[in-house]
C-alpha cells in the first residue's frame, strides 16, 4: 500500500492511533520512575501483569480487554505495591526486592497461562500474544480503553503535578511539609500499572518496562526541566510508537511491538551519547578542548617565560625545543595558537628549523593573566 494509502487501513490506523497513546502514556509516567530512580519497578509491573490477565480471563471467561485489562491492573498495582513493602519493612535492598516480586508473579503468571491452554477454555486462543504484543488485534474498542486508561493517567498527573514533582525531587522536604509522602510514592508507583495496561496490546508485558524507561530517559538528557522533560517524554514516546508502527509494515512480518522498542531504546541511545551538555560524546568533546586549552596556555606560558628570560619579547623558539618540553601535542597546540593570532612561525636560520614565536596578541594574553608554565620550562 503506497503512500497516504497505508493509514486509511483499519489495522494500521488502529494500530498507530494504539501506539501513539502508549507512547504519551508511557513517556510522561515513566520520566517520574526515572527520576525516582525506580526505573526497575516497570519490570516488576510489567511481568506481575501476566498473572493478572489469566485471572481476569478466568472470571470473566471472555477475551475482551476490558476484564483482563482491570486484572492487569491489579496484578501490576500489587506487585508495585509488594516491592515498596519488601524494601520499606524488610531487610532486602531494591534490586533484591524487585527481583523477588518479578519471578514471583511471572512464574505465578506462566502457571496459569499453561493451565488456561491445557483446558482449551473458550475464547482463549491467542492469550499468550499479551506476552509481546500483537498490533494487528487491536481494535476500536481497545482504542476507546486505552484512551479512557491514558486520559485517567494524564489527569492524575496533572491534578497532583505539584506533589509528584516534590516527591520525584525532594521526598524528605515533602514529608517536613506534611505531605502523605507514602501514599504518593505508592500512587506513582501503581500509575505505572496504567502504562502496563495501555501496552498490553502493543507491545506485551515482557518488553513494556523499555517503553516505561525509554523515552524519560532520552527526554531527561536534553532538558533541565520537568515540565519539558515530561513533555518532550511524552514525544519520543509518541514518536517510537508511530515510527515502529511504521517499520512493521514496511517489512512484512516484522512484528510491530518489538520494533515500537527498539526504535525507543534507539532514542535513548542517541540521547545518551549527543544530547548537548550530557551526552557522552558531548562530554568526550568536552574533556579534548578542555584539555587542548590547558595545553595551549601552556606552551603560551613557556614562550612567553623564555622569552622574558632573553630579555627579548619576540624571542623565537624552536619547534623541536617546544616538541622535547611538550611531546607529540606541542604541534597541534602551536597550529591552534597560530589560528587565534597568538604565535607565528619564523625562520630563524637556514640551516635550522622552524621557530615559533609570540605575536603582539599573544605577549599580551600571555601577560594578561598568571599562566602556569610546565616544570620543564620552569626549570629551564
Amino acid at each position: 500500500m503506497p503512500g497516504l494509502e497505508i493509514l486509511s487501513d483499519f489495522t494500521v490506523r488502529n494500530a498507530l492511533i494504539g501506539a501513539s497513546l502508549l507512547g504519551v502514556v508511557s513517556g510522561v509516567l515513566g520520566t517520574f520512575a526515572v527520576l525516582r530512580e525506580q526505573s526497575l519497578i516497570g519490570d516488576a509491573v510489567s511481568h506481575a501483569a501476566l498473572p493478572g490477565i489469566c485471572l481476569g480471563f478466568l472470571i470473566a471467561g471472555t477475551r475482551e480487554i476490558w476484564p483482563l485489562a482491570l486484572g492487569a491492573l491489579a496484578a501490576g498495582a500489587a506487585a508495585a505495591l509488594a516491592v515498596l513493602a519488601l524494601t520499606r519493612y524488610s531487610r532486602l535492598k531494591p534490586d533484591a526486592s524487585l527481583g523477588t516480586v518479578l519471578s514471583t508473579f511471572f512464574a505465578a503468571g506462566t502457571v496459569l497461562l499453561t493451565y488456561i491452554q491445557n483446558r482449551q477454555l473458550p475464547g482463549q486462543a491467542g492469550l499468550d500474544s499479551f506476552l509481546f504484543g500483537q498490533a494487528a488485534a487491536v481494535l476500536p474498542e481497545d482504542l476507546w480503553f486505552m484512551g479512557a486508561v491514558a486520559l485517567v493517567a494524564l489527569g492524575a498527573v496533572g491534578l497532583f503535578w505539584k506533589e509528584f514533582k516534590l516527591v520525584a525531587f525532594d521526598p524528605g522536604f515533602a514529608r517536613s511539609l506534611g505531605l502523605p509522602v507514602a501514599l504518593i510514592e505508592a500512587a506513582l508507583t501503581a500509575m505505572i500499572a496504567l502504562a502496563v495496561v495501555v501496552g498490553l496490546q502493543l507491545v506485551g508485558v515482557v518488553l513494556m518496562v523499555a517503553m516505561v524507561i525509554a523515552p524519560g530517559t532520552a527526554a531527561r538528557q536534553w532538558c533541565r526541566r520537568l515540565e519539558t522533560t515530561v513533555l518532550l517524554a511524552a514525544g519520543f514516546g509518541a514518536a517510537s510508537g508511530i515510527l515502529g508502527t511504521m517499520l512493521s509494515l514496511l517489512g512484512r512480518g516484522l512484528a510491530t511491538g518489538p520494533l515500537i522498542v527498539l526504535v525507543a531504546t534507539g532514542l535513548a541511545v542517541v540521547s545518551l551519547l549527543f544530547a548537548p551538555g550530557r551526552g557522552a560524546a558531548w562530554k568526550a568533546a568536552a574533556r579534548r578542548r578542555a584539555r587542548a586549552a590547558i595545553e595551549d596556555r601552556h606552551i603560551l606560558a613557556g614562550m612567553w617565560q623564555l622569552a622574558q628570560s632573553h630579555g627579548d619579547a619576540a624571542y623565537a623558539v624552536e619547534q623541536g625545543m617546544l616538541d622535547a618540553m611538550y611531546g607529540a601535542g606541542a604541534r597541534g597546540a602551536l597550529e591552534r595558537l597560530e589560528r587565534q593570532g597568538l604565535v607565528e612561525p619564523v625562520t630563524h636560520m637556514s640551516e635550522e628549523g622552524l621557530h615559533w614565536r609570540l605575536t603582539p596578541e599573544g605577549r599580551k594574553a600571555a601577560a594578561a593573566e598568571p599562566l602556569s608554565p610546565s616544570p620543564t620550562v620552569r626549570g629551564e
